[in-house]
C-alpha cells in the first residue's frame, strides 16, 4: 500500500512537470528588435500564414554585407516547446535547413543563413515545433 502511494506521487509529479513543459511556453512572450547593416538589399519576402497557430508579420530574405539573412519583421506568434526556424523546400518539414531555435516571439529578428544554402530551393520559412513535429506557421519567399 505504501509503495503504491509513492508510485502515484511520482506519476503526479511527472505529469505536472510535463504539463509545465508543454503549456508554459505558450504564455512566454520574448521580444527582440535587431538592426540591419546600412547596405542591406531585399532579395525576396513573404507574409506569414497560420497553420496550427496564428501569426503576424513577414519574412524577408536580405543580403547584408555579403551574407544572406532571414529577417522577421513585425513578427508575432505564440511560443511553444522547442520551436525552430527552418528554411524548407516543402511544408512537411522533410527537406530543410535548420536555422536554430526561435529567438523571440515578437519583434524584428535576424537569422543568419549558412553559406551555400540554395535559397531558391529552400524558399519556405517554417516555424516548426520539433517535439511534436507540428508546423506552427509559414511564409513563402518570392
Amino acid at each position: 500500500m505504501e509503495k503504491s502511494i509513492y508510485i502515484i506521487g511520482f506519476i503526479i509529479i511527472v505529469l505536472i512537470a510535463m504539463a509545465f513543459y508543454l503549456i508554459y511556453p505558450a504564455f512566454r512572450v520574448v521580444e527582440k528588435n535587431e538592426n540591419l547593416g546600412l547596405n542591406s538589399e531585399i532579395l525576396s519576402e513573404g507574409i506569414f500564414k497560420p497553420n496550427a497557430h496564428e501569426v503576424k508579420g513577414k519574412s524577408v530574405l536580405i543580403k547584408d554585407e555579403g551574407k544572406n539573412i532571414l529577417r522577421f519583421e513585425n513578427f508575432e506568434t505564440i511560443n511553444g516547446p522547442d520551436l525552430h526556424i527552418y528554411l524548407a523546400s516543402d511544408l512537411d518539414g522533410k527537406d530543410y535547413v535548420d536555422l536554430g531555435a526561435i529567438k523571440a516571439t515578437k519583434g524584428n529578428i535576424n537569422y543568419d543563413i549558412p553559406d551555400g544554402v540554395d535559397t531558391n530551393k529552400y524558399n519556405k520559412v517554417l516555424i516548426w515545433c520539433v517535439p511534436f513535429k507540428v508546423l506552427f506557421s509559414y511564409a513563402e519567399l518570392s
